[in-house]
């Protein structure tokens, strides 16, 4: 999920830190929880998702129903009202991945200092078409806008041969180039691994393509299930590793189902 937006505290973007409203930031926090995944929230639930204490989380709550965006369900939790459904459906009129993945990946690169990409599916392999720098970005600068990177190789492409059949049967074959002695390039041994990042929805790579460079990947999807692209998060790989890396793979996977919900929303 991605995070807040933090005001800046001084140098030049101070002036923009004045036109920001705490509260309506915090309440934009709140509401971000709310998604197809999870529709109804209590007040104990918001509160230790959010980190805020139970009053604070309270008066916004009330704000929010007073303004008609939020109402309450009959057992007393919260839930979105249609005049929030009607405000997003401005926005998926014409919506394209770029623009639905870009808030998402600003989101990831703040909240871990990794670099987040966007790549789609092509014939000659996964292109990579946006590139959100984090604070750690120099380690995985060979990757760029326009990039052609292999389906064997990476996170973000490996995400998108895993899901798609068609991709499959045209790219696993004998002679697949090896990139760092960590590139699975046996057909067999590759047929396995995209079998199980399919079963787990995700994908993790560790130097297989970048020598030190570790990344994960999910795969936007649309609604019968077939790849649009794949959101991922690349770093140095001593920081995908323990408790981060779960956490890496939670968000990225959140931010992935939401960039397909709202795709599919905008199709449908």
């Amino acid at each position: 999920m991605p995070s807040s937006p933090r005001p800046p505290s001084s140098g030049s973007d101070a002036p923009q830190s004045r036109e920001l409203v705490g509260a309506l930031l915090k309440a934009c926090a709140l509401l971000d929880h709310f998604g197809a995944d999870r529709s109804t929230w209590t007040l104990t639930e918001l509160t230790e998702v959010s980190g805020m204490n139970k009053t604070t989380v309270h008066r916004l709550m009330a704000t929010l129903i007073h303004a008609g965006w939020v109402d309450r369900t009959p057992d007393g939790g919260y839930r979105v009202t249609v005049r929030l459904f009607e405000i997003g459906a401005s926005a998926l009129a014409g919506l394209d991945i770029r623009s639905a993945a870009r808030s998402f990946m600003t989101g990831l690169a703040a909240e871990f200092g990794d670099t987040a990409y966007l790549m789609v599916p092509a014939d000659e392999g996964a292109v990579c078409i946006d590139k959100v720098e984090g604070s750690g970005s120099l380690v995985v600068a060979g990757i760029n806008i326009g990039t052609v990177l292999p389906y064997h190789a990476a996170a973000g492409p490996v995400a998108m041969l895993a899901h798609s059949p068609e991709l499959r049967d045209t790219w696993i074959r004998p002679g697949l180039q090896t990139y760092t002695s960590r590139t699975v390039h046996e057909p067999g041994d590759l047929a396995a691994h995209l079998d199980e990042v399919r079963a787990a929805g995700y994908s993790v790579s560790e130097s297989d393509f970048l020598e030190g460079v570790s990344a994960v990947a999910a795969p936007i999807l649309d609604d019968v299930g077939s790849v649009l692209g794949s959101i991922s998060i690349g770093g140095r790989s001593e920081n995908f590793s323990g408790e981060v890396l779960e956490s890496k793979i939670a968000h990225v996977t959140r931010a992935a189902h939401r960039i397909s919900a709202a795709l599919q929303a905008a199709r449908g």
